[in-house]
């Protein structure tokens, strides 16, 4: 942050067509990092594209940020302009498919 990294990365973020964070949620976050993702989907809101790929359940993102204000404001950022597809089926990651 101090060497200014951080912003020029964010406006570089902020720019991009689209963004897609994949595998959202594996892994707890900082208090830190909520804000910089909400800054970054407040940034983008209504203005650039952000794909989120992730096997959490939308209805478990409120205890994934374990902040009520900035789940909601998170939330806010993504579920009115969003489209939601579940997947079904087998992953095409099984095991099979790279035996060989």
């Amino acid at each position: 942050k101090t060497d200014g990294s951080l912003i020029k990365w964010m406006d570089r973020i902020k720019k991009a067509q689209l963004i897609i964070l994949d595998d959202f949620g594996l892994q707890p976050i900082t208090h830190e990092v909520k804000l910089i993702l909400l800054q970054i989907l407040e940034d983008r809101y209504e203005r650039a594209a952000t794909l989120i790929c992730s096997q959490l359940p939308v209805g478990k993102w409120h205890e994934y940020f374990d902040e009520p204000t900035i789940a909601d404001a998170i939330l806010d950022r993504i579920i009115p302009k969003g489209h939601r597809i579940d997947l079904k089926g087998k992953s095409l990651r099984s095991p099979s498919k790279h035996l060989s």
